[in-house]
This record gives structure tokens, sequence and C-alpha cells, in this order.
């Protein structure tokens, strides 16, 4: 059984092999309609579960229409509509489900249902987002860079704002494909030391930096996110806002990188409050990139789970 949980627990190999992956993916969908099926069908006959307990755009999208493109169906679930840790145990769900579909993607919360899911399943899991990692958003982000701007070992990205699920992921994924990190954020905010001090013990570079100009010095990519994730309550904002203000992605921040810096954010973006107009539409700006490259890197994700 071949989980896709995060990118700390699965092996270097299996990590660039799905890179590889999906830039084969994606070449051979090239001036393809949308709705075109793959040449190849690796999901034919193969149902898949979408469950969704927080909202989504682009994972519900790019799911969907990654398994439809390589001739599966799917079975979109949300939160609301299951019995799902609260009428049933997450371990009798999991059970439940394996005897009706081929691979369950969940986007939840809490990591110990994503962890419970996975232990009880028959099928392969892949995690769709849990509060505390984000790790097909990243396999995403290293596709559009290499893309972009070839292998990212030994590369420095710059991650500015909250150390929160996305940024975890970015410091798993340092230390599995040998790129450094850089921190810039109020310290209330600072990322969790245990996904830190893995990132260093497998050679990665981390570092903690308060001051964003001297952070993003030399920086090859930076990476920001919302100041206000949907799982934070109403009453964060204001604060939240004050903390991370000097933190904002502006022209004047960019300039201190390398002047063919790449900047990323994971979407759905606040503009002009993380990150300036001028710098998400402008010639460093690779989002949008990112966003479609999350189809490709999770169809070879999910091509992994299934050796299809």
């Amino acid at each position: 059984m071949k989980h896709f949980l995060d990118i700390n627990t699965t092996d270097t190999a299996d990590l660039t092999g799905m890179i590889a992956e999906a830039q084969r993916i994606k070449r051979a969908r090239a001036g393809k309609p949308k709705g075109a099926p793959d040449e190849e069908q690796p999901l034919k006959d193969h149902m898949v579960a979408l469950i969704f307990e927080k909202p989504s755009t682009r994972t519900r999208v790019s799911f969907d229409l990654g398994v439809r493109q390589m001739g599966g169906q799917t079975m979109v679930l949300s939160g609301s509509e299951m019995q799902l840790g609260h009428g049933e145990t997450v371990a009798d769900t999991a059970r439940v489900l394996s005897r009706y579909v081929d691979m369950i993607m969940i986007r939840t919360f809490e990591e110990a249902t994503l962890l419970e899911m996975a232990e009880y399943a028959d099928v392969p899991v892949i995690n769709g987002l849990t509060n505390r990692s984000h790790p097909c958003q990243i396999m995403a982000d290293i596709l559009t860079y290499e893309e972009h701007r070839g292998s990212i070992a030994g590369r420095k990205v710059v991650w500015a704002g909250d150390g929160n699920n996305v940024c975890a992921s970015f410091l798993h994924a340092a230390g599995q494909f040998g790129f450094d990190v850089t921190f810039t954020g109020p310290e209330v905010l600072d990322p969790e030391a245990v996904f830190v001090d893995e990132a260093r013990a497998k050679g990665a570079n981390i570092e903690i930096v308060r001051d964003p100009v001297k952070a993003v010095e030399g920086a090859d990519l930076i990476v920001a996110d919302t100041w206000v994730s949907m799982h934070d309550a109403p009453s964060a904002r204001e604060r939240r806002h004050n903390l991370l203000r000097p933190y904002q992605i502006n022209d004047a921040l960019m300039a201190h990188a390398k002047p063919d810096a790449l900047f990323m954010h994971c979407l759905p973006a606040h503009r002009d409050e993380e990150v300036t107009n001028t710098v998400m539409d402008g010639p460093q700006s690779v989002i949008f990139d990112e966003a479609e490259n999350r189809l490709h890197a999770q169809k070879a994700v999910m091509r992994w789970c299934l050796d299809a």
C-alpha cells in the first residue's frame, strides 16, 4: 500500500520520479482540450473518493479533472454530507470506503484524521491538505520552479509570513530535494521546530531571519501565503495583519533578491495584503503556472500510489 501523506515520509527517489513523471504527463497533453482523455488511461475503471472537510478550488478541480483525464471516475464527498469522525469513526469510514473505491484523497483539518484514514484504509490515501502540511502543493511548486529555472537542488527559497502548513511542507521538501529555506516572519508564527530540525538533519540550510530585506538577499524563490488562513478565527485577522505587515512581498523587497528570482503563492491570495498586485502580476510571478501544475503533479502522485 503506497499512501502519499507527507513529503518527508516519502523516499527522495520516489519524489524525484514523480516530478519527472509530472513533466512527462504535462508534455504529453500539450495542445489538447482540457476535457480530452490522456492517450494513456491508467485509471480506467478506477473510482476515486475526494473528501473535502475544507473549502477548495484548486485541489477539487485539479484532482477531479486529473482522475477523469486518466480514465477514472470521482466521487466528491463533503464533510457535512458524511459521518466522518462524528456519526462514525474515521477508521470505520476508511474501511467502508475501501469496499467502494480504489483510492482516497482527503482535505481535512486535523492531521490525526488523515493518519487514521491511512491506517485503516485498504486503498491508497493522499493528503490533499491538513492544518499541518500541504504536500501536493509543494510538489506542484517544485515542478514549476524546475520548469523555469532547472533543478531546485542547492537553491535558496525564502518563506515570508506565517510558518503555516504550506511552509511546513517546504521544510519537508528542503530535506528531500536538497535546497535551503530561510524563514522570515514574527517569532510567534515561526514554523514548528521539529520540521526545522529534521530538514537540518538531512543537510538543508534552514535559517530564521527577522529582517525581510536581509532574508531575501540571494533568494532564488520567494513564497508567501495568506496572513489569515481558513482555519483561523475571525478575531485573529487584525492581530495577524499587524504582525505580518512588515513581511509583505512588494517590488521594493523583490529588488533585494536575485534579479531572476521567482515569486510563488499557493492561492487564493489577498491582493495588496501579503503581496502587492504589481508582484503578483509582474514578470517574476509564476503563480498561475503553479496553479496549473497542481493538476500534473497530482496525476503523477496518483499514478505512483496505484503503480499505474
